[in-house]
């Protein structure tokens, strides 16, 4: 094959016409297929026919069955309408039972399922019946004229348990004098062996269901009852009338008269199939012969040289997606102008791909960094201004005191804010930050508020972006407690969420906000004060987290507010570049 092509690519237009000659000798084994599937479609409908006809003779017998019941039915209400006593209706009903080789038992049930009368071939009534299969009494309740029950055992006498289905009718007798249920226990032996000689094919068969899709009679029940078998019940329920092929199968379904049953007919094709195409077979086989072998070498030839290549391409296509910062592709040599073209022109795309993500990713960088040192550096000019005045003024009043204490306090804020250029630092530390940020506030406010910590010890050593809770303290104060008259109180707790994480809130008892003002607060590029802000709190945990971590706010006027503040279990500072 190298030696072949190794002077000079060849065009896919060249392999096109070379291999469209080639399709016109497979183009008769083709015709041949074409012929054969148009003689099994024609089996297919002739199979079809014969499984229409033999469920509709099914269907009609089965009606015939069950309009026979309704019949005799009638027959013994108005025998017993006309008869003079209970017992002249009995020995009356007795003689029908000899009569009628298919009626097992007659009865006479009230409304509650208790059997008033009975007569049956079987003379051995039990004296205990713990359960009466004939009488269903949410069925017998809710139908409208005929009742017709499954197919079950027959339990009330000694010695015999018949396969029956009970037909009954609810009407007023007079020799009663209230309504009753006239019932009689047909033996089901004579349509279940109607059933088992229906055929449809060498193995097809009818069976019975009722309109919720039970088995009502299969001819092979047993195998039904014991898993052995099953039908698609499911489906079929959802079906109309109609024949219905599937791939190896033919389903007819009828439904009976009074639509309570559905006749089923399943007729196997595939057996039909075989018989009838190994006819033809034989006389094609010689031909298909000959043309499988020359396609089969072509097709051979042309998946070497081109559908082999295109998979290969279309695989390293599908691993750049997947990993393209770590993909490398050398274009290598084709045989096929075309895919040659593709290759190189691939290879191109690798290198320009990989070199522009290179550059996006390190502007990203650059820009994150800009952005998160833009958001530390946005400390309060006016908070330190203000602090400084109120130092002088205690030192010209002689309160050196507090003076220190303040001093102190605002060294400790100003440390841990730089904190040696760190973005992380412990939850003690910020802890401690928050506390030397009250003091400075308690001495300017003169203790107008009180503030308490609840911090989990397990917790103290977990990292956690600074400068993150005194922007929520500044908040709680500026616009919450600084406008009340009485005093307020700041509650700080460091918890463990259910799902792991930590939750740092900040509760205040202040003035309150609307829901809007609580949307607002966290629109803000900036704080009222020009201080760090809680947008910009909210903004730093979403860059370094995503967005399932940030600030919730909860507040009610005159009530209070309450700001929690969801981060990640950190015990190692996260690298800023990931």
């Amino acid at each position: 094959m190298k030696k072949i092509f190794s002077k000079k690519n060849v065009r896919l237009s060249t392999l096109t016409i070379v291999f469209v000659g080639i399709a016109i000798t497979a183009a008769v084994a083709i015709c041949v297929g074409l012929f054969s599937a148009v003689y099994s479609r024609s089996v297919l409908r002739d199979a079809t026919v014969s499984s229409e006809q033999v469920v509709a003779q099914s269907t009609i017998a089965v009606n015939n069955y069950l309009d026979g019941m309704k019949d005799k039915l009638s027959k013994i209400s108005e025998q017993m309408y006309k008869s003079e006593s209970i017992e002249a209706f009995r020995n009356d009903i007795a003689v029908t039972t000899e009569i009628q080789n298919d009626i097992y038992a007659i009865l006479i049930y009230d409304e509650n399922g208790n059997i008033l009368n009975c007569v049956s071939e079987n003379s051995n009534f039990k004296d205990k019946i713990c359960r009466d299969l004939s009488f269903d009494k949410a069925l017998y309740a809710t139908t409208e004229k005929y009742i017709l029950t499954p197919p079950h055992v027959d339990n009330l006498f000694k010695g015999e348990y018949p396969w029956v289905v009970t037909i009954a009718l609810k009407e007023f007798q007079p020799l009663y004098g209230k309504n009753v249920y006239i019932a009689i226990d047909f033996k089901f032996s004579e349509i279940a062996k109607y059933i088992d000689h229906v055929g449809i094919g060498r193995h097809g068969y009818c069976y019975i269901m009722d309109a919720d899709g039970n088995i009502v009679y299969h001819p092979q029940q047993q195998m039904i009852y014991s898993g052995l078998k099953e039908e698609a019940n499911a489906n079929i329920q959802s079906l109309k009338d109609g024949v219905y092929p599937e791939k190896d199968k033919i389903y007819t379904i009828r439904t009976t008269q009074d639509a309570r049953w559905r006749i089923v007919g399943v007729h196997y094709t595939e057996e039909l199939r075989l018989e009838r195409r190994t006819q033809i077979l034989v006389g094609i086989m010689i031909a298909l012969a000959c043309s499988a072998v020359i396609t089969v070498i072509m097709l051979f030839l042309f998946s070497k040289i081109v559908n082999a290549p295109v998979r290969e391409l279309v695989r390293a296509m599908k691993a750049f997606e997947e990993a393209a910062d770590t993909f490398e592709y050398k274009a290598p040599q084709q045989t096929v102008a075309e895919l040659q073209i593709l290759n190189d022109s691939f290879e191109h795309l690798v290198k320009r791909t990989k070199e522009l993500m290179e550059k996006v990713r390190n502007e990203e960088i650059v820009l994150r960094k800009t952005e998160l040192k833009a958001l530390q550096a946005q400390i309060n000019p006016h908070f330190l201004y203000n602090t400084l005045d109120s130092i002088q003024w205690m030192c010209e009043q002689g309160n050196d005191a507090d003076a220190v204490k303040m001093v102190g306090a605002l060294a400790k804020l100003f440390r841990i804010s730089i904190s040696r250029g760190h973005e992380f630092i412990k939850i003690k530390d910020e802890i401690q930050h928050a506390q030397s940020y009250l003091i400075i506030q308690s001495f300017r406010y003169r203790n107008q508020f009180s503030y308490t910590f609840r911090v989990d010890e397990e917790l103290e050593d977990c990292l956690c972006n600074k400068i993150t809770i005194q922007p929520l303290i500044e908040n709680a104060i500026y616009h919450g407690i600084d406008r009340m008259v009485d005093e307020g109180e700041i509650h700080i707790t460091v918890q463990e969420s259910e799902d792991g994480d930590v939750l740092i809130i900040v509760e205040d008892n202040g003035v309150g906000m609307t829901e809007e003002q609580c949307k607002k607060i966290l629109s803000k590029d900036r704080s009222d004060s020009g201080g760090i802000g809680v947008k910009n709190v909210d903004d730093r945990l979403k860059i370094y987290f995503g967005e399932k971590y940030g600030l919730q706010i909860e507040s009610e006027l005159d009530v209070g507010t309450k700001v929690t503040v969801r981060m990640p279990k950190l015990r190692k500072e996260p690298d800023n570049e990931a």
